[in-house]
């Protein structure tokens, strides 16, 4: 604490108590996100959007925040009591006079966080009205009075080429009058030019707005963002409104703010937003205004158009070369010019800083800054200019780093992947998680780590590109090579253990794929709690990540664990449909598990492969997998033939060879029960009884189906029971028991739903469409089959695709509609004979004959019906 600041009990009123607060604040150099650092280590709770709002409002903040704040800034015992003291007497004095407004300080006294006057007076009192007399004038000016026109916008860019096409469509879709308020997102990386962008085309766009142009910088992605509260407070004054007369709370100042504007003509530019949160209190509402949102997120909550901005292209980056170098001089090195746009990969900052430096120095060959860029151990050398040096900067702020802070610096750049969770620094550094956040909130303090989102499962942090270089440089240097190993190892030991975990919270593991015998790095039991709040969030918000960590893992020489890995997302890749992931991972770890002659690896990864076709329609691909998972897992313990058994028999009751199917399904059964995997039983015991169904055994099929119910339901196995609630709706289908038919159905979707199981939602969607259809509520039951249709297209599936087409078939059936049962009919057979489903083609063909007859053409309903009758003759070889 300084003594040079004047005591708590100086203040006067609260805009004076909380102006010191302020003051206080700022000597002591802590951020908001230190000084909640700090009260979190003191107990106390001082989160950060609490502290802002508390140090930019008139009000007396509550006594917790008072002796919190002054705690963390380094006050004694008694100087906290002293503050509290002082607080609670103003309070007192202040409700001893209600209705008196306290009297305004020197307007002249700056605030010393930065937010306007040091003591702006509260907001007028009722019967002073608003200080614009209601009509945007300020007191004392009359109707005829000239309004401010604000004109915040940077100055235009006095380089700037390409981007025609998006300047073309930004003008396209904000330069016309519209009936209501236009929005348009300007999305992209860091350095792609979204200011420049944003800039150009306000000015462009500046006649179509003649009552001004207001512009903010969020700083969203910084460690202190730009509070609305704040911004609107600027906004204000921009339109005329004196400092006295902004009121000193947020709704008050959002209505008044969109009040001003609703009459003008005004474009708005939020520029680097976080997210949508932090933009919809600046939003316009007037008809006649537009908004321009710069950010590097996509906004995807944010209403408006957006306009993507990506890299340039080779030509476009070479116009920018040659507008800062001049065309004669890129002209006679032009190969040189285009190295240098393509290591920059087209990124226009690095463009522009490659050409800054060359442009200071006419006597440099170009040929010399492409080598260099080229060199990626001297890129951070080579991107300097002016008094800007990357590299002496970063290095200035490691050196200033305390040991175990640069150390992590060093673990964090060796992760794969744009941005990553604690937990990942945690494995790293064998620690726990909130000795890795702590970390992280240092290394956030120095920039040299930067929040990339926030969400339902925690912050994720990004490092830059240069300052991963910086630090892949020192771990090179100053960690040894069997420690760097150390910690990777650790990293997929952790990923493996949580996509386990997350499998297993979620009860979404199939078949019992994600059990692993691998040695794993595990978080403490409470660090996993925390991980997991919500699994399904968690593996969404760490899918790509988790990718990025098996492909390092490949590139290195522990083939095992990351075959293990991959084989562990197998579930969650499964319940989120993210199948081209599934796929290409996989195929890789399969390859490298060849090569190494892993044949457990193998033999899980042809298991996993396998399920992945199914689900495709790839019914040979999918066969010659689980072929192959059994030839490698001879000899090895049922948990490793089990599955693959099922796998299998699945296959070949989807083929219609139900001989074959009903065989593995029992052989499957018997390797499940000696394993103790439950889920594998379920799976298997349904398969038989989904072929009792299909053969008319309806009964049988309904006594397995609620066996397998039961059993789902006792184990905690919610995939199991949403399979066995869908096909007991079948079941009920077939007996034309339509009311218990689609209450299974709507439970089953329900289920999956929950798990995150898009398409296990859509099977149950499309047979519950299909039989309200048959209860005759037509309007609910295509909405259903057709958002199924749509659905299956989405992910791919051509068997439900068929499914839903033979549904929606039937249903024009019903309604007396040949022409469109028979196009719905014709396509179902059409996918069907693709897939060799012989069974559903023979539905699909009687369904097809209907709707010819009932069309009037018998020749072709009896070749309809002379085809259903050949594909359910067994054929030579199927095993029926």
């Amino acid at each position: 604490m300084t003594t040079s600041l004047p005591g708590p009990g100086a203040a006067r009123t609260a805009a004076e108590f909380v102006a010191l607060l302020r003051a206080m604040k700022t000597r002591s150099g802590l951020s908001y996100r230190a000084l909640e650092r700090r009260a979190r280590r003191a107990g106390d709770q001082l989160p950060t959007s609490t502290l802002s709002g508390a140090l930019n409002r008139l009000s007396l903040p509550s006594e917790d925040v008072v002796a919190a704040l002054v705690r963390a800034c380094g006050g004694s015992p008694r100087t906290v009591r002293e503050w509290v003291e002082a607080r609670h007497a103003l309070a007192l004095r202040e409700q001893s006079v209600p209705g008196t407004d306290p009297p305004a300080t020197n307007p002249s006294a700056t605030n010393p966080s930065g937010t306007g006057t040091a003591a702006d007076p509260p907001a007028p009192s009722p019967e002073r009205a608003d200080a614009t007399g209601g009509d945007g004038h300020q007191d004392g000016e009359g109707p005829g009075a000239r309004q401010p026109v604000p004109c915040l916008l940077p100055p235009d860019p006095p380089l700037f080429v390409g981007r025609e096409a998006e300047l073309a469509e930004a003008r396209r879709l904000l330069g016309r009058e519209r009936p209501g308020p236009a929005t348009l997102l300007i999305t992209g990386p860091a350095g792609v030019g979204k200011t420049a962008f944003a800039v150009r085309a306000g000015h462009l766009l500046a006649p179509r707005f003649p009552d001004g142009q207001l512009y903010v910088d969020l700083r969203g992605f910084g460690e202190d963002p730009a509070e609305p509260f704040t911004v609107l407070g600027a906004f204000l004054r921009a339109l005329g409104v004196r400092g006295g007369a902004v009121p000193a709370e947020l709704t008050d100042r959002i209505h008044l703010y969109r009040t001003l504007m609703a009459p003008r003509q005004m474009l708005v530019v939020l520029d680097n937003a976080a997210d949508a949160l932090q933009v919809r209190d600046l939003l316009p509402s007037g008809p006649h205004c537009a908004t321009v949102v710069t950010s590097r997120t996509t906004l995807a909550d944010l209403g408006g158009r957006r306009l993507p901005l990506d890299v340039l292209d080779s030509a476009t980056g070479l116009a920018l070369l040659r507008e800062m170098l001049g065309p004669d001089r890129t002209a006679a090195d032009h190969a040189s010019a285009r190295s240098i746009v393509e290591t920059c990969e087209g990124l226009p900052l690095a463009v522009w800083v490659a050409g800054a430096r060359l442009a200071a120095r006419p006597h440099w060959p170009l040929a010399r800054v492409a080598r260099a860029l080229a060199d990626e151990q001297r890129k951070l050398d080579e991107l300097a200019v002016g008094h800007i040096a990357v590299r002496a900067s970063l290095e200035l702020t490691y050196r200033g780093m305390a040991p175990a802070t640069r150390h992590a610096l060093r673990m964090l750049a060796l992760l794969p992947g744009p941005d990553f969770a604690a937990w990942a620094l945690a494995a790293s550094l064998d620690t726990g998680l909130a000795d890795a956040e702590a970390v992280l909130d240092d290394l956030i303090e120095v920039h040299l780590v930067e929040i990339a989102s926030a969400g339902a499962a925690g912050f994720r942090y990004r490092l830059h590109d240069l300052v991963r270089l910086l630090g892949r440089e020192r771990a090179e240097r100053e960690v040894p090579r069997e420690d760097r190993a150390a910690a990777l190892t650790r990293l997929v030991g952790a990923s493996l253990h949580l996509a386990d975990f997350a499998a297993e919270t979620l009860s979404v593991d199939f078949l019992g794929i994600s059990q692993t015998d691998l040695a794993v790095w595990r978080l403490s039991p409470a660090d996993a709690d925390q991980v997991f709040a919500d699994p399904l969030v968690w593996f969404t918000d760490e899918r790509r990540f988790l990718i990025d960590v098996v492909d390092q893992a490949l590139d290195g020489t522990d083939v095992a664990a990351a075959a293990g890995l991959a084989t562990a997302l197998t579930t969650l890749f499964q319940v989120g449909s993210h199948f081209d992931d599934w796929e290409r991972l996989q195929g890789r770890a399969l390859k490298a598990a060849l090569r190494a002659d892993d044949q457990r690896s193998a033999t899980k990864l042809h298991r996993c492969l396998g399920e992945l076709t199914t689900i495709l329609d790839r019914y040979p691909e999918a066969l010659e997998h689980f072929r192959q998972a059994l030839l490698l897992a001879e000899g090895e313990g049922p948990a490793y033939r089990a599955s693959a058994t099922a796998g299998l028999a699945y296959v070949h009751r989807l083929l219609g060879q139900y001989d074959l199917a009903v065989r593995h399904f029992g052989q499957a059964s018997e390797l499940a029960r000696s394993a103790g995997n439950v889920n594998c039983l379920v799976y298997a015991t349904n398969g038989i009884g989904v072929i009792d169904l299909e053969q008319g055994r309806v009964e049988a099929a309904m006594a397995r189906f609620t066996e397998c119910l039961r059993v789902s339901r006792e184990a905690g196995y919610r995939p199991g029971e949403a399979q066995a609630l869908r096909c007991l709706g079948q079941s009920h289908r077939e007996r034309g028991e339509y009311p218990a038919a689609a209450g299974c159905f709507r439970q089953a979707a329900s289920i999956s739903e929950d798990l995150g199981d898009r398409l296990g939602a859509t099977h149950a969607t499309c047979w519950l469409g299909d039989v309200l259809e048959r209860q005759g509520e037509h309007a609910e039951g295509r909405r259903l089959l057709a958002r199924s249709l749509w659905a299956y297209r989405e992910f791919g599936n051509l068997w439900g695709e068929a499914a839903t087409l033979y549904a929606l078939a039937e249903a024009q059936l019903a309604a007396g509609r040949p022409d469109p049962a028979r196009r719905r009919a014709e396509a179902a057979v059409g996918l069907w004979r693709r897939i060799g489903s012989r069974t559903w083609l023979a539905v699909g063909l009687d369904t097809l004959a209907k709707a010819h007859a009932l069309a009037g053409d018998p020749d072709a309903a009896a070749l309809a019906r002379h085809e259903a009758a050949a594909a359910r003759t067994p054929q030579d070889g199927t095993g029926r």
